[in-house]
């Protein structure tokens, strides 16, 4: 089994921990457990889940929810060729309520924003100024970030110590060392801001973006590290690093 396969199954498991015994389950639950990858998806996706689950369970049923489709079915089973479900009120009533539950709930999830816009916002200014790049030691990871068959949110061959002592160009966020490395990938100019994830664990693991000022930044994390990339482009050239 591969993570493709192991993804598609685990979609279905619920976030009570009820599939646990699950047979069903059991070979993606061992791949999760084999790939740290896999488990760190596993570990957002049953958050997700749990936090919808929970969101819709403190949405109240509509009165009478239950009678209605209960009436509904009765009027089914008297007469199968003339009362169709899509012509008895009352499950049309209950699908309206089902469909107004999971709206609402969709409304009262968070949309993914950017924990540490202050940091964002100083890359930004940074990246803007072009007179202040430099430093070296980075052809390599310059040449991974450029190629067009890398896509940056699956993980960086990153040695932070060593692409500091090396002469990577190296800024201060709050008495936190960054580093910065320009790439260029078909013709645009990037700036790619590297820091290590325990100066700043607000960052989140899933890409977030924001644009401000004709500049936009996508920002990411791994165990490791944090990622910043910013550039002029737009949002979407960044989408498509990612």
């Amino acid at each position: 089994m591969n993570n493709a396969e192991a993804k598609f199954i685990l979609q279905g498991y619920r976030p009570n921990g009820a599939d646990a015994s699950d047979a069903t389950f059991q070979a993606a639950l061992e791949q999760v457990q084999r790939d740290p990858a896999l488990h760190e998806w596993f570990a957002r996706q049953q958050a997700f889940d749990g936090a919808v689950s929970a969101q819709l369970n403190a949405v109240p049923a509509p009165a009478g929810l239950r009678e209605a489709i209960l009436a509904g079915g009765r009027v089914t089973e008297a007469d199968p060729t003339q009362a169709r479900w899509w012509r008895s009120p009352a499950l049309l009533a209950a699908a309206a309520a089902i469909a107004v539950i999971f709206t609402t709930a969709l409304a009262l999830w968070p949309k993914p924003a950017l924990a540490d816009t202050a940091l964002a916002g100083y890359v930004m200014t940074d990246a803007a100024h072009g007179n202040l790049h430099g430093g070296h030691g980075t052809d390599s990871l310059e040449a991974t970030l450029g190629n067009p068959a890398i896509r940056l949110g699956r993980g960086l061959p990153v040695n932070f110590e060593a692409l500091r002592k090396g002469g990577c160009r190296t800024v201060s966020y709050e008495g936190h060392d960054v580093l910065e490395v320009c790439f260029n990938r078909e013709g645009v100019w990037f700036h790619c801001y590297i820091g290590q994830r325990a100066d700043f664990p607000a960052l989140a693991a899933v890409p977030t973006f924001l644009d401000r000022d004709g500049m936009s930044v996508a920002a990411w994390a791994d165990e490791a590290h944090v990622y910043l990339v910013a550039g002029k482009a737009g949002r979407a050239a960044l989408q498509r690093l990612l």
